[in-house]
C-alpha cells in the first residue's frame, strides 16, 4: 500500500503526462501511477544499481517490467529525453539542488525534500519556478512538505520563503512548538521572530480552510 507521502505526490501528477521519477527507490510511485491510470508514460531512474534491481523485481510482480523503463543515472546526467514532469522526492535539499543544476529539467517539478525547505524555495525561485501548490502532510510521526512547481516567475515574501504556502494550521502550530522549545534551550531571539511570523500566517488563514 502506498504511503500517504507518496499518494500525495501522485495526486499532484497531471493525467497522461510524461513523467520521470528521479531517485525512484523501489518504483512504488511509478507502479501506482501506472496502475491507477494517472499516466502510462513514466520512466524511473536511480543512481544505485542495487536500487534499480529492487525496482525491476517490483515491476515484475505487476508485469510492468516492459511498461516502465528504468535508467541508471545520477540525477539527469544520463537522461536524454525531455519530460513534462520530474518527481524528485525523499532526499536532502543539497542533493536536490545538485540534481536541478541541469539544462534538461522539465517545466513542472514535484519536489519533496527532507530538510532545508527555505533554501530550496529560494533556489527554485532563483530558477524562475513558481509554487503552484504546496502541501504539508503528517505521515505517521513526520511532517513532509511537498511542492509542485511550474516554470514561471514569482515574488515570494520572506514568510513564504521560510514557511511556504501550505496554510496547514496544524503544521504551523507544530513549528511554533518546535521553535519555542529551541528558544527555551538557546534563548536565541530568532526563534521568537519565527513564532511571530507563524502567528501572523495563522491569523490570515480563513476559517474552515
Amino acid at each position: 500500500m502506498l504511503s500517504l507521502r507518496l499518494k500525495t505526490i501522485a495526486d499532484l501528477v497531471s493525467k497522461n503526462s510524461n513523467v520521470i521519477d528521479i531517485g525512484t527507490d523501489h518504483a512504488y510511485l511509478p507502479i501506482y501511477l501506472y496502475q491507477n491510470n494517472i499516466t502510462n508514460n513514466i520512466t524511473a531512474s536511480d543512481v544505485s544499481p542495487r536500487v534499480l534491481k529492487s525496482s525491476y523485481e517490483n515491476l515484475k510482480k505487476y508485469n510492468l517490467e516492459n511498461k516502465i523503463p528504468l535508467i541508471l543515472s545520477n540525477g539527469f546526467n544520463n537522461i536524454k529525453k525531455t519530460f513534462d514532469i520530474a518527481i524528485i522526492a525523499g532526499m536532502g535539499a543539497h542533493t536536490i539542488k545538485t540534481i536541478l543544476n541541469n539544462s534538461n529539467i522539465p517545466n513542472i517539478l514535484i519536489i519533496q525534500s527532507n530538510n532545508d525547505h527555505y533554501e530550496l524555495r529560494k533556489y527554485l525561485n532563483s530558477l524562475n519556478y513558481k509554487i503552484a501548490k504546496e502541501i504539508a502532510i503528517k505521515d505517521k510521526k513526520h511532517y513532509y512538505i511537498i511542492i509542485k512547481y511550474i516554470k514561471e516567475k514569482e515574488t515570494l515574501t520572506n514568510s513564504e520563503l521560510l514557511f511556504g504556502k501550505s496554510n496547514n494550521i496544524d503544521y504551523f502550530n507544530y513549528l511554533k512548538e518546535k521553535y519555542q522549545d529551541l528558544y527555551n534551550k538557546s534563548h536565541n531571539k530568532l526563534f521568537l521572530d519565527y513564532i511571530k511570523i507563524l502567528n501572523n500566517l495563522i491569523e490570515k488563514i480563513p476559517v474552515n480552510y
